[in-house]
């Protein structure tokens, strides 16, 4: 079974209480499940970690390596801005990477320094992103198993 890691940055477990304006409504905890229902219609494992931390990021994606994970889905939130070690720790774990945000944030004037690093990103579609990136990722693994 196909398993991928969701990793959540900082104040994303804030949502529906942060700056509704921007990203919404939906609760961490609704959003969750959203994802999780996904993975369940979908035939995939999926794991959801949050963390404000980048050094706590980086272990667990070191971690989810070890563990057999087969991609990683993340919105770095903050970390866009400045993780570069996170940039790095995604470089060596050689994970396929898919960026999501829920807003545009070309739009916002914000520019992601781990995105050179990803498969690709999703952007502005609310909790959609998520959804659209999960999809992403399993078409991404579909082709790369079907080509090794």
């Amino acid at each position: 079974m196909t398993k991928i890691f969701l990793l959540q940055g900082p104040n994303m477990s804030f949502l529906g209480r942060r700056q509704p304006e921007i990203y919404g409504t939906t609760t961490a905890a609704e959003l969750d499940a959203m994802m999780l229902e996904h993975a369940k219609a979908n035939g995939y494992a999926l794991e959801i970690f949050y963390t404000h931390s980048e050094p706590v990021a980086i272990e667990r994606l070191y971690q989810a390596l070890d563990e057999g994970f087969d991609g990683v889905v993340m919105n770095p939130a903050a970390f866009l801005f400045a993780g570069y070690a996170l940039r790095d720790c995604l470089r060596a774990i050689q994970l396929p990477y898919v960026e999501v945000h829920m807003s545009n944030i070309e739009k916002r004037g914000l520019h992601s320094i781990l995105a050179e690093v990803a498969v690709g990103m999703v952007a502005g579609f609310g909790v959609n992103s998520y959804l659209l990136g999960l999809d992403a990722m399993l078409r991404h693994l579909g082709g790369r198993a079907a080509r090794a």
